[in-house]
Parts: C-alpha cells; structure tokens; sequence
C-alpha cells in the first residue's frame, strides 16, 4: 500500500504520541514511589506492584492484542488502547488505597498493551525497509523524550502537588491522542483470520502471574507459585509445539536472527528496570534528596539514549545490528558496574554519569535490534513479530523489577534483622548499601548474558536480507 509523505509523517506522529505519553508514565511513576510507600506505609514487596502490575498485564496480553491487530485492523486496536489509557489514567489518580490504585493500574497495562502491539507494525506498513531503521530510530527519539519529561515533571509535581497530580498529565493526553488516531490511521487489511490460541494465551498468563508473584511474596507460599508458574510455562510450551494455531509462532523462533533478538531485548530491559526500580530509593532514602532532585539525576538515563539513538538507528542500516547491539550490552554491564559503588557520599553528577553510562548503551541496542527483526519479517507477520518484540522488552522490565526487589529485599532483610524498606532510619544506610550492590551484581550476570546472546544473532551482513520464509 502507497502513502503520500504527508500521510506517512501523520501516521509516525500519532504513533508517536503513543509511545511518548506510554513512556512519560512509566518514568513519572518510578519517581513517585518512594512518595507512594510514604503515603500508604506499604511494604517494598507491596509498592513495587505499582510498577509490576503494569508491566504483568502488558506481558500476558500482547500476543494477544498482536494476533487480534493483524486479524481486525491496527487502526481499532491502537486507537481504543490509548482511550482506556487515558480512563484509567483518570481513576488512578483518585485512589485511596494501594490496592485500588495497583486494579487501575492494571487498566492503564490494557490500553499500553494495545498500542504497543501494534504501532510497530504501523511504522512498517508506510516506511520501506531501506528507512526503517531511521524510522524507528525517530521513534526512540520519541522514546527518550517521554523518559526526559518524566523524570523531571514527575519529580516537580510529585515534590510540589502530590503523585497523584501525575495521573493528571497522561488522562487528558490519552483520550486527546485517541480522537486523533481514530481520524489519521489508515485502515488496515485483516491479514490473519485464524482463531485465537486461548490455551497457550492461558498457560502463560498464568506462568508468568505466578512467577512473579513467587519472587513478590518471599514467603513459604512463593514456592508452590514458582513451582506451579514454571509447570505453566511448560505446559504452554509444550502446547504451543503441537497446536496448528499457536500463539508463539515456533517456526519465527527456530531462526536465529529472530530467537536471539527476542532473548537479548528482554535481558536488556531487564538490566534497565532493576536500575529504574532502586536507584530513586537510594537518592531518597539515603541522599535525602528532594523529588524534584532525583528527577533532574533520573533524567541521565533517556537523555543519554536521545543522543545515542537516532545515530544508533542509522547505523543499523549500512552494517547491521550485530556489533551494536553486542556493544551497547557490553557499556550497559559497564554501567551497572559503575553502580555498585554508590555510597552516601557519592556527588549527585557522578551518579547521574554513572545513569548516563547505562543509557547510551541501552539506547545503542535498542533501534539496531528492532530494526534487524522487522526488515526480515514479511508483512503478514509484522504484527505478531512485533509483540514479540515487544513481549520480551515487557517480561525483561516484569523480571528485572522483581528479581532486583527480590535481591535488595532479602539482603535489607539479612542485615537488619528483618525490616522491611518501610521502616528505614538512618542507621540503615550500610545494609540499603549492602543490599543494593547485592541487587546490581545479579543484574550484571543478566547482562553479560546479553552479550552473550546479542553476538549469537549471526552475521552482521544478513540483517539487512529479508528473510525467504518470512
């Protein structure tokens, strides 16, 4: 299908936004944490499902949302989450528990789910294969500003008004962005009419639930959940092998440009939110420094990646993906390393630096490995590849928050005779030392795995062939 430039630039805006208001939440509400735990005297375990809850319902549902966008049309589908992003956006703010506000969130999960199965697949219906990795290097870009402004206004209003004020910013956005996706996407041809895989769509929300769950609880019950989520993941698995319709498309896995993509987006998402996670909880608790502060320290991270991205993205176009995204795993362990030695004392622009180390890498990964899978994909499995895409980055930010809370909680438990993040005084300040480098140490082994797996992906020459069987 041909698009005028004008149409196509007006299709890149409205998927634009999307991702702009999708990031600028996540990024608002990691800084408002610390603030949510004072406000609701809630237990770590508890808060970090603010966060969990989010990233959960993306994971389980954007397969999900991927098959029913190639077979009813993107441009239903991308429109209709932005809405119910905005709704829940406006109820969270009014919550008066944690428990309710952690529902909502679960709303607010549905509607990113929606557009992030299927702006993708958007991008790549009007840009050829020759601009794509410019195209979606501009949609880092888009990316970084949303993570920019989070930080920072996230910070300002939670200082200033409350967190609940950061409901406030995305509401209008989301219904405003939702007209005018309805009146600029192109309607897209159904291109899959098969049924949807309700068995392996099960097993697997019920896996990575229970998984998640096991590493939140720390409790006798945790085990059984692990035991009955990985039991779930083989049974989905298992299913997925043998059903004519599979939600997981096996034979898209089999190749190796595409099973290692997908691996090495989820450890890199996962080296990214076990930092995202923590470090506001160090500037708080042990710097004491204000919102406003540890948004402006925050802001390392994407403003970091805005200059690394769209370069990163070019790149990918005239030598491939496989010395990029091998390369910026390598500089992201680096900076988790840098990491491990914050101490009380530690200056505010040396922690910032440090923040800024990991972003340039996660930013050199990013566009390269996504472009590299959807130049090789046909057209029919845009979307489903993706959600893929986009699944992996979803569970490796489920994962990377839990086991960094699971790591930080334990060993804060260890050395303070059992005490949980709530109950922190200053005397505190060596064992939150203590447990963080504990916590940044496992998240480092993820990242040499990455390593290990973005240099797997084969040939850099091969990422600019389309696939023959794709």
């Amino acid at each position: 299908m041909a698009f005028l430039p004008s149409k196509k630039w007006q299709v890149f805006s409205v998927v634009a936004m999307g991702v702009f208001m999708s990031t600028l939440d996540s990024s608002m509400i990691n800084i408002a944490l610390p603030a949510i735990m004072k406000e609701f005297h809630s237990s770590l375990a508890v808060t970090q499902w603010v966060v969990q809850i989010y990233l959960l319902t993306i994971t389980v549902s954007l397969l999900f949302w991927g098959h029913l966008g190639d077979r009813l049309g993107r441009n239903r589908i991308y429109p209709a989450g932005m809405l119910l992003f905005g709704v829940c956006s406006l109820v969270c703010s009014l919550a008066t528990q944690i428990y309710w506000l952690i529902i909502w969130r679960f709303g607010q999960g549905l509607g990113a789910a929606m557009m992030m199965a299927t702006g993708p697949a958007l991008i790549k219906e009007i840009f050829p294969p020759g601009r794509l990795g410019r195209s979606l290097g501009l949609i880092g870009v888009a990316v970084s500003a949303g993570l920019m402004a989070g930080p920072s206004l996230g910070g300002f209003l939670v200082e200033y008004f409350s967190w609940r004020s950061l409901f406030f910013v995305t509401a209008p956005l989301g219904l405003l962005y939702a007209v005018l996706a309805t009146l600029v996407l192109p309607k897209t041809p159904a291109a899959s009419l098969r049924k949807f895989d309700l068995a392996g769509s099960s097993t697997w929300a019920v896996g990575i639930a229970c998984v998640t769950l096991a590493l939140s609880l720390r409790a006798t019950g945790a085990l059984l959940l692990l035991g009955l989520g990985l039991f779930s993941i083989i049974l989905f698995l298992r299913h997925e092998a043998r059903t004519a319709q599979p939600i997981l498309p096996v034979a898209l896995f089999r190749k190796r440009f595409f099973s290692t993509a997908v691996l090495s987006s989820m450890l890199s998402f996962a080296v990214l939110y076990a930092v995202i996670i923590l470090i506001p909880f160090f500037l708080d608790r042990v710097q004491g420094l204000t919102a406003t502060r540890i948004g402006m320290i925050m802001l390392a991270i994407p403003l970091a990646a805005l200059m690394v991205g769209p370069p990163a993205g070019w790149l990918s176009d005239y030598i491939g993906a496989r010395l990029l995204t091998t390369l910026g795993f390598l500089i992201s362990t680096a900076g988790l390393l840098f990491l491990t030695g914050l101490t009380a004392e530690t200056p505010p622009l040396s922690v910032a630096l440090r923040l800024a180390f990991l972003g340039c890498g996660q930013a050199m990964f990013l566009s390269p490995n996504s472009a590299s899978v959807l130049k090789r994909v046909g057209n029919h499995q845009a979307g489903i590849s993706a959600g893929l895409l986009a699944t992996a980055r979803n569970l490796g930010m489920l994962l990377g928050v839990a086991q960094a809370g699971f790591v930080f909680a334990y060993f804060y438990a260890r050395h303070t005779g059992g005490l949980d993040l709530k109950d922190f005084t200053p005397d505190h300040i060596q064992p939150f030392l203590t447990a963080l480098r504990a916590s940044f140490l496992s998240t480092a082994a993820i990242g040499l795995c990455g390593v290990f797996a973005s240099w797997q992906r084969g040939p850099t020459r091969q990422d600019d062939n389309p696939d023959p069987e794709s």
